[in-house]
This record gives C-alpha cells, structure tokens and sequence, in this order.
C-alpha cells in the first residue's frame, strides 16, 4: 500500500458527464437564466440557473448540507464533468440572498421552457409516447413537511405535530413525474389560500401542447376549498378534491341505499357510491363519491387507541367505541372506513364513479415525487437560516426529481408495449437508484491531446447506455 497525495484523475463520480449532458440538451441553465435575469452588477461569476443547477448536481452525488459543494468541488476530475464547476458554498448561499420575489417567480418560468424543450425532443424520438403525455395531464396539488432545527431559521414555524418545519407546497405534472411550480411557506401556512394562484402558475408552466388536452386536478382534503374549485372551473380543468368528514356529509352517508355500491377497481374488500352534494360557492356540476373500504379487526386493521388516524376514518358512532363493541357489529354489519371526493368529473354511472376513484387514488404519485426529493436529493432538511438560500436548496432538490423524470422518459425505450427505464416504478428508477447505478461510478479521467477520455471499470455499462442515448438526441433550434 502506498499512502501519498490523492490521484486527481480519479472521480467517484463520473456518472455526472450523464446529467452535464441532459442539462446541455434541454438547455436548463440558459431557459433558467433568460427567465430570472441577472442577479449581480456585473456580468461575472455564477449566474442564478448556475446556481440551483450546481447545487442540484451535488445532490444527485448524495450532499446534503451546503458544504458538500465544497466536497464536491475538491473532486479534481469529477469537477471537469460536473454542469458547473467550481461553486462554493459561499458564494452559492450568497448569490441565492440576492434573487429578488419576482426572480424567483420566474424560476417557473425557466423550468417550463424545460418542459418545453423535453416535450419537444420526446416527440421527435418517440412521438408516440410525448403524444400519450400531453393528450391527458393530470396536475397534483401537495405539500410536505421538512423538519428543521434551530431557533434562528427564518421562515419556519412549529406543525400541528410540534416539529418546526418549513412547508414545500409543490404543484407536479403526474404523467411525466417533474415539477411545475412550487411555493415555500411555514408549518402554519394554510395550503387553501394560495392553491388558486399555484394552479394557474402550474397551468402557465405546462407545455403548450400539454396544455391543449385534457387536464385534470387532484388535491386532497387539506386543498378543500371552493376557490380552487372555481379557479379550475375558470381554466377548464377537471377537479376531484378530497373533502373533510363533516357532519352533513355522514348524513349523506346514512341515505345510500344498500344497492347504490359499486364495487372498487384494484382494491379488494372497498366500494364506491355517488350522491348529490354541491357546498356552497362551488361549481353547479359537483357531485360527491363516497368510497368505503371493510375493515378486518382480527387483523389489527383498527387501533384500540381513540386517538389513532385509522379511527378518524369510521362512521361517528362507531369512533368510539371499544374493540369489543366493534367486533360485535363488524359480525352483524361489517366496520368501514370512509373517505370522500368531491368531483365535477363524469360519475353519473357506478362504473365511471369507480374510474374516477381510481384516478384519484394515484394522487399518492407526488408523494413519490417528494420521497425522491428528499431522499434522493436534499430536501429532508433545509441547510440554512436565511429563507432566500433555503429557497434555493428546495427548487435544487425539486429541479434534481424533475431532472430524473426527464432523463426516464428521453433515454427509456418500448418493448413488447412496455416502457423499460432503469427502474422498476413503471421503468423508473428513483434518485438514490441513479446515484447508485448511474452516477456513483469510479473512473479515471485520461487528458490527452487535447481530449478528455473517461476510462470506465469492466462491466459498468449502463452509464456508456444513457450516454450513447442523451447524444442521440437531435439538436433543438
């Protein structure tokens, strides 16, 4: 063994010649850049699309904290293949102070002509798939909680939980697993109040050709608010929105007759029912399905703590009631629980009801999306105290998933009907699985003549794959 100075034509990382080369055919730090602007007097330095696109890299290397900038930039040769070498952590917190609110609106801005551009190149090599994408858009309205430490955190606030959080509130584009436009509030923001404006932000940010199919909305019950409703009436997009367990809607409940049930597609043991309600302020067509799922308590499938989530779920009178007392009516009538949509979708037949349900049941996508985010970039914490540069952080984590769907979907291929990617979530491959597979691969990087020769170890050929493919792309106008 010899102990000496670290080779510097070695990279642990050479994986990021993949993203360099997305980033430079979807053209993401210029569509960002025309969009925000200059940040600073002089026209030098790192620009705001270097900024969040280098900090995006260095999540899609595993760097967690702003510090693994740092990390990343002492990587001799990974910093040749990187889409911006040489930001510091300093000078990136810095630059993330200084966009201003309407820079950072236009953040979305630059990531539509992202969609744009990935929409465009899809259609030219599989015009097929980008016509299956943009022919029906479903838009998912959500927000996660990040946990942070620290009193001197601008921008956060104690959850209901009593965890102080900062509040990601993210509008996605469901089909194609990438991000539209997004918000960061605190752990006490209402997301009802500014769900209106972030859907027609998210409209704006779709891809024209995406825009002119159909497009459809789902929120869950934290969106239930009528101004959302009519803001996607406005704007011609269906909407099914999770509505709260109020007392008028168990009433509806006792008036379903015992034949109105409609059994659940791939979901065994839960039914759908419809029934006429319309809460005030809301659009004349909504309509309210009801779905119930049975309960097996020989299973554990009910807490025998009043307080647990599950129990929220079944019909008041029962709420309360002790395991034995449940047992006894679950043999009579069967115990369920209940959740309930309100729609302006077709469910004026059991079987379109149990469509619709269906759909909506997927809105559980953009929680896969905010997994990937966090667990697969950055966004399980926010590094800073300054909001500006916390910010930053998050649009580099959402940028780094969205980033991810894009490269699925222009280097997966069709085969026997079937999409193949490099994943197994419908051939997608999540953020960690790319790092571990794509990304985190050892290579030497040879100079010679001139060139840069990256010298792969045996058997790594999947990055040779996505490569030889992201090349093949045409070039856009």
């Amino acid at each position: 063994m010899q102990v000496g100075a670290p080779d510097e034509s070695l990279t642990r990382f050479s994986g990021l010649v993949a993203v360099t080369e997305l980033v430079e055919r979807l053209g993401v730090i210029d569509r960002l850049d025309a969009a925000v602007g200059p940040i600073k007097t002089r026209d030098r330095g790192f620009t705001a699309g270097q900024v969040l696109v280098g900090m995006a890299a260095a999540q899609w290397c595993g760097e967690d904290f702003l510090v693994g900038l740092d990390r990343h930039r002492d990587d001799v040769a990974g910093q040749a293949l990187t889409p911006v070498p040489g930001l510091a952590s300093t000078t990136a917190a810095g630059l993330a102070r200084r966009l201003s609110e309407r820079q950072w609106a236009a953040v979305e801005t630059g990531l539509g002509d992202m969609h744009a551009a990935a929409v465009e190149l899809l259609e030219r090599v599989a015009p097929g798939r980008a016509h299956a994408l943009a022919e029906s858009v479903t838009i998912d309205l959500d927000t996660t909680d990040v946990e942070v430490y620290g009193r001197g955190k601008h921008g956060v606030a104690f959850n209901h939980q009593g965890q102080r959080v900062g509040r990601p509130h993210v509008a996605t584009w469901a089909e194609a697993s990438v991000v539209l436009a997004a918000d960061l509030g605190d752990g006490r923001d209402d997301p009802r109040a500014t769900s209106a404006e972030l859907l027609g932000r998210a409209l704006a940010a779709l891809p024209t050709p995406a825009r002119a199919g159909r497009v459809r909305l789902r929120a869950d019950a934290g969106y239930f608010a009528g101004q959302l409703a009519r803001a996607a009436l406005f704007t011609d997009v269906e909407f099914a929105i999770g509505a709260r367990r109020t007392a008028p809607l168990w009433r509806l409940l006792d008036g379903v007759p015992a034949e109105g049930w409609t059994e659940a597609i791939d979901m065994s043991a839960a039914q759908v029912a419809v029934t006429e309600y319309c809460p005030d302020w809301w659009p004349a067509g909504t309509r309210l399905v009801i779905r119930r799922v049975r309960l097996d308590l020989g299973r554990g499938q009910v807490s025998s703590d009043p307080r647990a989530r599950r129990r929220r779920t079944l019909h008041p009178q029962q709420r309360a009631l002790p395991l034995d007392d449940l047992a006894e009516i679950a043999e009579a009538e069967g115990v369920f629980a209940y959740s309930f949509i309100v729609t302006n979708l077709d469910v004026s037949t059991g079987e379109n009801a149990a469509q619709v349900e269906h759909w909506y049941r997927h809105r559980t996508q953009v929680e896969n999306l905010f997994r990937d985010a966090k667990h697969g970039a950055g966004l399980r914490h926010l590094p800073s105290g300054h909001h500006a540069v916390n910010q930053a952080w998050m649009w580099a984590a959402l940028l780094a998933a969205t980033s991810s769907g894009w490269l699925h979907h222009l280097t997966a291929h069709t085969r026997q009907g079937r999409l193949v990617g490099h994943g197994v979530r419908g051939g997608q491959a999540m953020i960690a699985t790319l790092r571990r597979r794509l990304i985190a691969v050892p290579a030497r990087l040879v100079r010679h003549a001139r060139a840069l020769t990256l010298r792969l170890p045996p058997g790594e050929d999947l990055l040779a794959e996505v490569l030889a493919r992201l090349r093949s792309l045409p070039a856009l106008s």
